[in-house]
């Protein structure tokens, strides 16, 4: 980062973090949450800005709170349901916190991977491999061919395998 960049951001941070905080914190209801993510906030910017001056700072900034707000909250979506899921075990599971923060680490980034294939085959991905629908069944209930439930498959199943690798 040059120095004009280095004195852009340190302005913009001086200039709008207050007001940030407060954008947040009525949002979150929480001060220490609202000052996290107002930080994340600036980090992002630090970490994702071009060189080009921003025209609408406040814009900006909620647009990029907003952002990292639906991902908490997705995130804590995933979280409760993996909580719930293992409390659904017959036998209890014990899990160090370095393993579950990996696991809900892997399902949000699952989640993701599955939104950016679009909702058929996402739906359909799920359908399959959750719900236990043949093909043919799938193809039913999507009104689609048996061929296109599988090419649905295998984009969505070379996503996880590449997801798998590169994590």
């Amino acid at each position: 980062m040059s120095a004009l960049d280095h004195t852009a951001l340190q302005r913009l941070y001086s200039e709008h973090n207050s007001w940030l905080k407060g954008w947040l914190r009525v949002r979150l209801g929480n001060a220490a949450d609202a000052a996290d993510l107002a930080q994340d906030t600036f980090i992002r910017v630090m970490t994702a800005r071009n060189a080009e001056p921003i025209r609408e700072p406040r814009g900006y900034l909620s647009a990029i709170a907003r952002s990292l707000l639906i991902d908490k909250s997705r995130r804590r979506t995933i979280e409760q349901a993996y909580l719930q899921a293992l409390a659904l075990q017959p036998e209890p599971v014990d899990v160090s916190p370095e393993i579950r923060l990996s696991i809900i680490e892997m399902l949000v980034s699952i989640d993701t991977m599955l939104d950016e294939l679009g909702s058929r085959t996402r739906d359909i991905f799920l359908a399959v491999q959750l719900e236990g629908l043949t093909y043919i069944a799938a193809a039913e209930r999507f009104d689609v061919s048996v061929t296109t439930v599988k090419n649905h498959l295998i984009r969505a199943m070379t996503r996880c395998l590449l997801l798998a690798e590169n994590p």
